[in-house]
C-alpha cells in the first residue's frame, strides 16, 4: 500500500506550529492531502497536543519567543511520546536571530526529518552557502554531500528542496525529480511541503526515510498536473488547483508520473 493512500486511510492529526504567512494554506493543503491539521501554539496546550498526534511540525517562518517557547515544549512532547518531529528551519543563516534559534532547537529536541532549502540546511551542517533571505541564494557545492552530511550530523532524514529534492537519512539517498518552478510563485509551498512529510512519517510504519521520498515525489506530481491544468492562467489560479491535485491524485497517476530514484552509493 502506498504511503498516499495510508494518510487518505488514516487521516493522521498533524500538530503545525507555524508563520502566520502560512497557516491557512498549510492547514488547507492537509484537509486536501486528507490529513487532520491541528494548528495549535499556546504554551498551555502544545503538549497535550503533540501527545496525541501522529506527527509534529515546527517552522520557524515568523519568530518570536512564545512560539519558540511552545515549539521547543511540543518538540520534547514529540520526543517523549515518540511521535515523528519535522522542522522546517526556515530562513536559517539569513540573520544570526534564525540562526541562534535554529541551533537552540536543534539542541534540544531529536528530530525525525530537517526540511528545507541547500542555504538553510548548510547553515544547520556547518558550511557556508550563499542565502537571500528566505530563499537558497547562489551557490556552489555538492547538495547531495550536504545533505549526507547533515543527516549524519542530527541522526534524522534530511530533505533539500531545489530544482531536484534530495531525500536522505546518510546512508541512502533518494531524488525526487517532479514539481514545477511556479511552486515558487506561491508563497507557503515549501513550508506546506514541510506539514505533508509531517502527514507520510505519521503514516510510516518506522521507514521514515521512504515515506520522505514519497511525500516529496507525490507532492510534486501534484504541482505539475496542477500546472498543466492552468497552464494559461497565473500563481492564484495554480494555489486553487494545487490544493484540487492534493486530493484528487490517484495511486496509479502518482506512479506512473513519479520520477523517484534511489542513488547508487
Amino acid at each position: 500500500m502506498s504511503y498516499i493512500t495510508k494518510v487518505r486511510q488514516a487521516n493522521p492529526l498533524v500538530h503545525n506550529i507555524t508563520n502566520i504567512v502560512v497557516a491557512n494554506f498549510t492547514a488547507n493543503g492537509l484537509l486536501a492531502l486528507g490529513a487532520s491539521p491541528f494548528m495549535a501554539d499556546a504554551l498551555e496546550e502544545v503538549e497535550d497536543v503533540a501527545a496525541m498526534s501522529g506527527a509534529v511540525v515546527l517552522n520557524i517562518g515568523t519568530l518570536n519567543e512564545a512560539a519558540i517557547a511552545s515549539m521547543i515544549k511540543a518538540g520534547q512532547a514529540a520526543n517523549r511520546h515518540q511521535v515523528p518531529l519535522v522542522l522546517d528551519p526556515v530562513g536559517a543563516g539569513a540573520t544570526p536571530y534564525r540562526t541562534d534559534v535554529t541551533a537552540k532547537l536543534l539542541g534540544e529536541l531529536q528530530l525525525t526529518a530537517l526540511r528545507g532549502n541547500v542555504a538553510e540546511v548548510a547553515n544547520v551542517a556547518g558550511e557556508s552557502w550563499a542565502s537571500k533571505g528566505v530563499d537558497a541564494g547562489a551557490g556552489d557545492g555538492d547538495a547531495v554531500a550536504l545533505a549526507n552530511k547533515a543527516a549524519r550530523k542530527l541522526n534524522c532524514v534530511v530533505i533539500i528542496t531545489g530544482k531536484e529534492d534530495i531525500i536522505t537519512d546518510g546512508t541512502r539517498t533518494f531524488i525526487a525529480s517532479n514539481g514545477h518552478p511556479i511552486l515558487t510563485k506561491v508563497t507557503g509551498t515549501g513550508c506546506l511541503l514541510s506539514a505533508v512529510v509531517g502527514a507520510f512519517l505519521a503514516v510510516s510504519g518506522g521507514d521514515v526515510l521512504e515515506a520522505a521520498a514519497e511525500a516529496l515525489s507525490f507532492y510534486g506530481v501534484a504541482a505539475e498536473i496542477a500546472a498543466e491544468a492552468v497552464e494559461t492562467q497565473g500563481p492564484g489560479s495554480f494555489q486553487i488547483e494545487f490544493l484540487n491535485q492534493l486530493s484528487q491524485v490517484t495511486t496509479e497517476t502518482y506512479r506512473s508520473r513519479s520520477r523517484l530514484k534511489l542513488l547508487e552509493q
